[in-house]
């Protein structure tokens, strides 16, 4: 390095960090300030522990969904069947307990269970047949929505076991019902395989370049079968989180956590980590999403802008993660 580039280096180096420093912490920032425009809007309704607590155990199972979206996107593949699978799990919950008066933790296991066929269903077509993710899990939401009008005759299922909703939502730390903190132990867990065990590096090898990743001795199929496991299961709990917190198994509304959950791995990509799917800002994007949906909706605002804001909030995440993650290979290369 000549003494010209040793200036030039000292002298943009710093400005440089500052500039990764602020876009990793951006996102927090902005929701810092998101909640802090609401809360003077509405310092009564919205500037209280108890609407932060309904906020944070109402979007857990789009935390959990969000996460588990993350995981094949890692590996490059899409999983557009988490909303779906999410239904699946909280309606087997609702059928077998309430209807056929099977023991909750036996309705558990089912239910996780299913999460693993479902995932099997989808390697097999994905990774084995070679048919594009896409297709194969956008087919598979169609499916498992008509088998889940099927099961529950296209009704919601109430009665589902106490127990269920006193585990999720009954008990409380710091006011905050422990769905939230199930999403938190899951974050974590998966940040530690993510960025501290030889299985997330292969995982983020895999996404990078399968032929790369091929060549060095990782075993590719089987990363994107694991992947596609994991997703399915993850969006399973999730689906026994969402259980409980309605007391109920509602054949529909779990595909609304589908385009939050997607905006939420999308824009998460943006933070933290900027340019990789990453667990912290997945939640992180999760509840600032809620926040927006939140504070919208006590504003009064019609429903139809709850789409507009998912939708538009998904089609900028995107953009700024593909343009973050082209950024990153340039730098790298």
């Amino acid at each position: 390095m000549t003494e010209t580039d040793k200036v030039a280096s000292a002298a943009t180096g710093p400005k440089t960090n500052y500039l990764r420093i602020f876009e990793r912490f951006a996102l927090i920032l902005v929701w810092l300030l998101l909640i802090a425009g609401f809360s003077i809007a509405m310092p009564v309704s919205f500037f209280n522990w108890g609407n932060f607590s309904i906020l944070f155990a109402s979007y857990a199972p789009a935390a959990l969904l969000a996460l588990a979206i993350i995981v094949p996107l890692t590996a490059g593949d899409y999983d557009l069947s988490v909303g779906a699978t999410l239904t699946v799990s909280s309606c087997l919950i609702g059928v077998l307990n309430a209807w056929y008066d099977v023991p909750i933790v036996a309705c558990i296991i089912i239910a996780i269970g299913a999460g693993v066929f479902i995932g099997l269903f989808h390697s097999l077509f994905i990774v084995y047949f070679r048919i594009p993710s896409l297709v194969v899990t956008l087919g598979s939401t169609s499916l498992m929505t008509g088998i889940v009008q099927w099961m529950t005759n296209s009704s919601t299922i109430g009665g589902i076991d106490n127990a269920l909703i006193m585990a999720v939502v009954g008990g409380r730390f710091l006011g905050v019902p422990y769905v939230f903190y199930y999403a938190l132990i899951a974050m974590i867990v998966m940040w530690y395989i993510f960025d501290f065990t030889p299985l997330g590096r292969r995982l983020l090898f895999v996404g990078r370049g399968r032929e790369v990743a091929r060549l060095n001795g990782i075993s590719v199929d089987k990363m994107r079968v694991g992947a596609l496991i994991t997703s399915a299961v993850v969006a399973s709990i999730g689906g026994v989180m969402y259980a409980g917190i309605l007391g109920s198994a509602d054949p529909y509304s779990g595909l609304n956590y589908l385009l939050p959950a997607f905006a939420a791995a999308f824009l998460g990509s943006t933070t933290i980590l900027p340019g990789r799917f990453n667990p912290l800002g997945a939640v992180v994007a999760v509840y600032f999403l809620g926040t927006g949906i939140t504070g919208l909706t006590m504003l009064g605002i019609p429903l139809w802008v709850t789409n507009v804001f998912n939708g538009g909030a998904l089609i900028l995440a995107v953009t700024i993660s593909q343009l973050t993650r082209g950024r990153e290979v340039t730098d790298i290369g």
